[in-house]
C-alpha cells in the first residue's frame, strides 16, 4: 500500500529534487502507456465501459437446448416368493409381489452442432434411455422428440438427432480446443437446476486436467465459470461464439458451484460427432504399447533434462508402435507438437485424431531427441472374442468370459491384450461369490494353461473334487484353492 504523507514547509533543497524525481519515476511506472492500454483492451471511453457479452449470448444461446429424459424402470427385478402363496394373494390380490414400474426423470443440457438438428450432450444425461424417451426443448420453448445416434460411455458423450422433417435449427460451430490458453474468457451455457437457460462467465483456469472422472475424457478444460447440476451437456463457448467444450463435471462439497468446473474439449467432441455422422462407433487409434509417467528417478536414469512425458515399458507384437520403430525405454515427449505430461494426456492426444493418417511423436532416446511417425489404425479383434457364459458345477459358473484381443482391450481399457478375460458376472453367481471381478485374466486351472475360451470350456468339463486356479488382476498374480 502506498501512503501519501504531508511535507513540511521547511526542507532541504536536495530533498526537493529527490522527491520530484521520485514522483516522475513513480508516475511513469503507475501510468500505463497509451499503446499498452490499447493492446490490453482497457476501456478508453464511456461506451467501452458498458461493454457486454450480450452479442455473443444472442448468437450462441439459441443453439443450447434442454434435454429431458423420462424412462420406466422396475423397482424389484425378482418376484417375491410370497406372491406365489394363495393365502397372501387372497388378501392382497394377484398383483401382490409383482415388480412395479416407476418413472425416472433426468434433466440436462445439449448443444446443436448442425442445422439439421444434431445435438451433443453427455452420456450420463441420457444413459438408459430409448429414442421415445428423449425430448429436446428449444430456447423458444418449442419441444421435439429425438433419436439416439451414438452413445459413448468412455468419453461421456452422446449424439442425438431431433425429429424434424426439413426444419433448420440454429447451431454452434466447433472450435479447435488446442487453441485455448489459460486466462481466455469463456461463457458456460445450460439449464442448471431446471430453472431455464442460464449464462455464466469466467476464464479458462487450467488446461489438460486429468484424473477427474472415468474414461477417455480424463483430459478437461477447467473454468471458474459457474457450472451447476443441469449444466451437464451444455456449452462452453469462446469469445467468437464457437463451441470450445461440453460442460460435464464440477468439483463441489455442497452440490453447487465452487468455481471449479470441467468441460470435455471440443476436439474430443469432434471425434465422437464425426463417428456418429459416419454411422460407426467411436474409432480410436491403436498404439499397442504400455506407457508410464516419467518420474524424477526415471528422468535421472535416462539423462532427461526434466521429468516429463511418458516412457514405454512394454510393446505389443505387430503393433503400430513397434512397426514405427519405437522401443522399450523410449520417452514420448509430445504428440503432434502437444506436450505430454502423463499417460492420460498421451491417450487423449493420440486418440482425438481418430483413425487414418499418422501421428508425429517426439521421442527421447539415448540422450537426444528423435521423431517417429505412428500409423493411426483401429485395433484388430484377433482372436475373435467368443463371449461365453460359463455354466455347470464349477467355481466359474455365471462368469461371462471372452478371448482378449487388442480391440477388446481398447474397449474395456486394459493393458493386457492376450488371454481369457472375465467381462461380466451374474448377480448371484458362484464366480462372483468366490471373488472374481471383471478384467480378471484366467491363467491356469488345475495345472492346465488357459489360452482361449475353448480351452477353458474343455477344462471345466466333468466333476472335480478340488479346484486350483491362478488369476491375473492388474499387475498382481493371485492363486486360489477350493475343495479338498
Amino acid at each position: 500500500m502506498i501512503k501519501i504523507l504531508s511535507i513540511k514547509k521547511v526542507f532541504n533543497a536536495s530533498l526537493v529534487i529527490s522527491a520530484v524525481c521520485a514522483v516522475i519515476i513513480m508516475s511513469n511506472i503507475i501510468q500505463p502507456r497509451q499503446s499498452n492500454a490499447k493492446d490490453w483492451g482497457l476501456p478508453t471511453n464511456q461506451a467501452a465501459i458498458k461493454y457486454s457479452f450480450a452479442p455473443i449470448v444472442k448468437q450462441a444461446l439459441p443453439a443450447v437446448v434442454n434435454v429431458y429424459v423420462r424412462h420406466r424402470t422396475r423397482r424389484n427385478k425378482r418376484r417375491s416368493r410370497l406372491s406365489r402363496d394363495p393365502f397372501f394373494r387372497r388378501f392382497f390380490g394377484d398383483s401382490f409381489g409383482v415388480p412395479k414400474e416407476r418413472i425416472e426423470s433426468s434433466l440436462g443440457s445439449g448443444v446443436i452442432i448442425d442445422a439439421s438438428g444434431i445435438v451433443v450432450t453427455n452420456y450420463h444425461v441420457i444413459e438408459g434411455a430409448t429414442d421415445n424417451e428423449i425430448k429436446i426443448a428449444m430456447a423458444n420453448r418449442k419441444e421435439y422428440r429425438a433419436d439416439i445416434i451414438l452413445k459413448d460411455k468412455k468419453t461421456d458423450l452422446a449424439v442425438v438427432k431431433i425429429r424434424a422433417d426439413g426444419e433448420k435449427f440454429p447451431f454452434l460451430s466447433i472450435a479447435n480446443s488446442d487453441d485455448l490458453e489459460v486466462g481466455d474468457l469463456v461463457l458456460a451455457m445450460g439449464n442448471p437446476f431446471g430453472v431455464g437457460q442460464t449464462v455464466t462467465s469466467g476464464i479458462v483456469s487450467a488446461l489438460a486436467r486429468t484424473g477427474i472422472g472415468g474414461g477417455d475424457a480424463q483430459y478437461f478444460i477447467q473454468t471458474d465459470a459457474a457450472i451447476n447440476p443441469g449444466n451437464s451437456g451444455g456449452a462452453l463457448v469462446d469469445m467468437n461464439g464457437d463451441l470450445i467444450g461440453i460442460n460435464t463435471v464440477i468439483f463441489s462439497k455442497s452440490g453447487g458451484s465452487l468455481g471449479i468446473g470441467f468441460a470435455i474439449p471440443s476436439n474430443m467432441v469432434s471425434l465422437v460427432v464425426n463417428s456418429a455422422r459416419s454411422g460407426r462407433s467411436v474409432q480410436r487409434p491403436w498404439f499397442g504399447a504400455n506407457v508410464k509417467k516419467v518420474t524424477p528417478a526415471i528422468s535421472e536414469g535416462l539423462d532427461l533434462p526434466k521429468p516429463t512425458g511418458v516412457y514405454i515399458n512394454s510393446l505389443g507384437d505387430e503393433s503400430p508402435a513397434r512397426d514405427a520403430g519405437l522401443r522399450v525405454g523410449d520417452v514420448i515427449l509430445s504428440v503432434n507438437s502437444h506436450a505430454i505430461t502423463d499417460a492420460k494426456s498421451f491417450r487423449y492426444q493420440f486418440s482425438i485424431k481418430g483413425t487414418g493418417g499418422r501421428a508425429n511423436l517426439k521421442i527421447w532416446r539415448n540422450g537426444r531427441n528423435i521423431t517417429k511417425m505412428v500409423s493411426l489404425v483401429s485395433a484388430p479383434e484377433t482372436p475373435a472374442r467368443n463371449e461365453t457364459r460359463l455354466r455347470g458345477n464349477n467355481p466359474f459358473s455365471g462368469a461371462l468370459v471372452a478371448n482378449l484381443s487388442p480391440a477388446l482391450a481398447e474397449e474395456i481399457s486394459m493393458s493386457d491384450q492376450t488371454g481369457v478375460v472375465v467381462v461380466g458376472l451374474g448377480r448371484r453367481s458362484f464366480a462372483k461369490r468366490i471373488g472374481l471381478v471383471p478384467k480378471d485374466i484366467l491363467l491356469q486351472i488345475n495345472g492346465t494353461e488357459i489360452e482361449s475360451v475353448a480351452d477353458l470350456v474343455e477344462t471345466l468339463r466333468g466333476r472335480q473334487r478340488s479346484w486350483r486356479f491362478t488369476v491375473k488382476r492388474g499387475d498382481n498374480i493371485l492363486s486360489m484353492s477350493l475343495g479338498r
